[in-house]
């Protein structure tokens, strides 16, 4: 079913409440289902969020992943070939193209959604939330692809660099014609549509955690505004989503949850009840679980070294708890489970399903933190790293442990010249502070996905070497951080990236 499939939904996906393959290629797009209800839209909305992996891509192309050489028990082509930052044009589970897939998809049932809202009268009580959660859930899907398929926002450059795609309309062509506009028209869309949509949604849903509450909302917010350096919008919508109460109460407490069981600490990594930190959560069709450990282009031993085993600028140890599987180098942090869910019990097949953490207070704290810093307000900006550190350290103590600016300051006076290019200039006396902030993002953030956008976003140069000492380089400006656009898209007239 899925190669059926897929060269519809590559283009845009067309929806359907419920299909099979024969029903796409035997209906028109307009012979759907009618959505005349509330009810009816808040069901369409549960597959308005991409389902698909992007950590699986991301990661080894990022400076969090290392050759482990032939120690490796799985050989995995999308690890190794994003590794070495080739185009990949697979379509299966945890490729670019699957993600392109899933993101437009969800983009497809957002606007569904959207038009029915209007031909139920376009707002009120009861739709307007479901018109506020439609209106994020388009914005994050296209900010997720326009900071994956296209080059980093730049204003001096975005009129002129290609973005993706911007879908407003429901599907009502078998294959429709689109053109990717560009990068600065794409994040006026985006822009636009948080906007209208985030005073509109609320947080009256059965399980949250899977949904654009008001925090999880605040937290996308936080990061786009991020993006394109808004410093006090930063700062507001990181407010927003770490909320009134005691911030280290609502991060991820690692120092807490290292004292328990494999099993308990990886339930409560992704749990949707348990975890204050998890903002927003998405379970999709996934094999990362079974190679995010085995995999050769991961976690290798420098990699520990690195970020783990040191690293951390107390001088003490970080919670995280290393496990291995099928070998001692095949380390990894316990942050994925995998749910397998049987399609045919007596051929013992089926279907493996992860959830990710799309959105987090931790990520909401830093950003708050970066914000801090750019604006000058050194003070505000360290009091966030110490928060970040107090919840993610062994044995942390605020009276003895806590960071001044002078500290900071003393420990990241080395910073190599240019190492930070972002479009905006780092004051001199805020480069140290973005710097502590960046590598503790990296720890924490590991196997995440997180680390390929502070690269992009900051230009940082990347040097991967393989197991024989080989160098292969990606210089700031290289075109290949901008993912190629999937193969069967482009033949549909989507223009490709340059290479």
């Amino acid at each position: 079913m899925k190669n059926i499939s897929n060269k519809i939904i590559l283009i845009f996906g067309i929806v359907f409440m419920t299909f099979s393959c024969s029903d796409v290629l035997d209906e028109t797009p307009d012979n759907r289902t009618t959505i005349d209800s509330a009810e009816k839209i808040a069901e369409l909305l549960v597959g308005a969020y991409p389902e698909g992996a992007y950590v699986s891509f991301l990661e080894p192309m990022s400076d969090n992943a290392g050759d482990k050489g032939p120690s490796a028990t799985v050989e995995f082509r999308v690890n190794e070939e994003m590794y070495f930052w080739r185009d990949l044009n697979d379509t299966d589970e945890d490729t670019p193209t699957n993600y392109w897939n899933d993101a437009y998809k969800a983009i497809a049932q957002a606007n569904q959604a959207l038009a029915s809202i209007e031909g139920l009268g376009g707002g009120g009580v009861e739709l307007d939330p479901l018109k506020g959660e439609a209106l994020l859930c388009r914005a994050y899907a296209h900010f997720m692809l326009v900071n994956i398929f296209s080059k980093a926002y730049n204003p001096s450059t975005a009129n002129s660099n290609l973005g993706i795609p911007y879908v407003t309309e429901p599907e009502t062509v078998l294959l429709g014609s689109y053109e990717r506009g560009t990068v600065q028209s794409v994040y006026e869309n985006i822009q636009k549509d948080l906007e209208e949509g985030l005073p509109l949604v609320r947080d009256n849903y059965e399980i949250p955690a899977f949904h654009f509450t008001k925090k999880a909302a605040s937290a996308f917010a936080s990061r786009f505004y991020l993006t394109i350096g808004e410093w006090e919008k930063v700062i507001e919508h990181s407010n927003i989503a770490l909320g009134e109460s005691d911030t280290v109460s609502v991060l991820r407490n690692i120092a807490l949850s290292s004292n328990l069981t494999f099993n308990e600490q990886v339930a409560l990594y992704t749990s949707s009840t348990l975890e204050p930190a998890n903002l927003l959560l998405v379970t999709g069709n996934s094999l990362y679980n079974r190679i995010d450990a085995r995999a050769r282009y991961q976690m290798s031993p420098t990699i520990v070294n690195g970020l783990f085993t040191s690293g951390n600028i107390t001088g003490k140890s970080w919670s995280y708890s290393l496990f291995f599987r099928g070998g001692s180098d095949n380390n990894f942090i316990p942050k994925y489970q995998e749910y397998f869910r049987v399609t045919n019990q007596a051929a013992g097949i089926g279907i493996p399903f992860v959830t990710f953490v799309l959105l987090s207070t931790d990520e909401a704290l830093l950003n708050r933190a970066e914000a801090y810093a750019m604006l000058g307000q050194l003070d505000e900006a360290v009091n966030d790293i110490n928060l970040s550190l107090s919840v993610k350290t062994d044995g942390y103590d605020f009276n003895t442990d806590a960071f001044t600016v002078n500290d900071i300051t003393t420990i990241y006076q080395g910073i190599p010249a240019g190492l930070y290019t972002p479009f905006y200039t780092i004051p001199n006396e805020s480069l140290p502070i973005i710097g502590a902030i960046l590598d503790i993002k990296r720890t924490i953030f590991y196997n995440e996905g997180l680390r390929w956008f502070d690269i992009k976003r900051h230009k940082i140069a990347l040097q991967h070497l393989d197991f024989f000492g080989n160098s292969f380089l990606l210089p700031k400006d290289d075109d290949r951080r901008a993912i190629q656009i999937p193969e069967a898209a482009q033949s549909f007239g989507i223009e490709e990236n340059p290479r």
